[in-house]
Parts: structure tokens; sequence; C-alpha cells
């Protein structure tokens, strides 16, 4: 039986980790007005791994029990951050680039004549394989930007 993928939420103070989170393809939730209280009450109701640097969170009973999985995020740097989460959660990286990094959501693959209009004309011109997110209509592609992260998620080693 396949063990499911772990989802976070992540509180406002680690909102760099969860975008990385989601460049890795995971499930991340993340909203700058959400209290500690509908974090904790999210992360039981739908088993999400809650990724926080607040201690507050920890001396709560709950965060001792089964129902709540916490993870204390201790660097101030979102790359030791990521390290930290990788290496503490054992993630692999098998799906990368495949969310929305600004919304969470799965991102689908267009056709290079779908994005025509949509994307600068140099892009249009010099790329091939494009994947747009269904719900803030954003589009990526495998420009320099997507060969520094890569090479960035390379470098967490698994």
């Amino acid at each position: 039986m396949k063990s499911q993928e772990p989802r976070f939420i992540a509180d406002v103070n680690v909102g760099r980790l969860a975008k990385w989170l989601r460049i890795l393809g995971y499930d991340t939730l993340f909203q700058r007005d959400l209290d500690d209280d509908e974090l904790i009450r999210i992360a039981v109701r739908e088993g999400r791994v809650l990724l926080t640097k607040d201690t507050r969170i920890l001396r709560r009973g709950l965060a001792f029990t089964e129902r709540l999985n916490v993870v204390l995020v201790r660097s101030g740097k979102v790359r030791e951050q990521l390290r930290q989460v990788v290496q503490l959660l054992d993630l692999k990286i098998t799906n990368p680039f495949s969310r929305c990094p600004e919304c969470n959501q799965p991102l689908v693959p267009r056709e290079r004549d779908e994005v025509e209009g949509l994307v600068p004309p140099y892009v249009f011109q010099t790329q091939t394989h494009y994947m747009q997110c269904p719900a803030c209509q954003r589009i990526y592609w495998r420009g320099t930007h997507w060969q520094r992260m890569r090479k960035e998620l390379q470098s967490l080693g698994n």
C-alpha cells in the first residue's frame, strides 16, 4: 500500500518555505490572515503538517497528540528551512514544478499554440513546454528561472 504524500499548512512566518514546498510539488496551504487557532483547526481537520517558527503553538496540548503534526522551523533562511523539512520528513522530490507556487493548484500542461499572445514573444519563440495554473491563470515555462530553481532543488540531495 502506497503511503500518502504529506500535505502542509504554513504559518505566516514561513511563507517562503510554503512557496518552495509547492515548487517541490507538495500541497501546501498558506494564507497570511489565518490565526494560530485556525491554522491548528485546518491542520487537524485535513491531516496537514503544520509548519511554524512560533514556539507558542508547541505549548498547546494538542501539539503533542497524534491529531496534530507540527514542525518547528528553526532557521530564518529559506534554504535551511527547506533542507530541515525535507530531511526531517524524508521528502522525495518526485514531482517538482507540478503546482502553482503562488496559489497551490496543480498545474495543467498547455500546448504552445494555446499560450500564443499570453507569454512574451521571446518566450513563445524559444520555449516549447508550458504549464498553466487553472486558478490564477499564470503560465510557467522552463526558462532561466526554472533552471536556477532546479539546481537549488538538486542541492537538497535526494
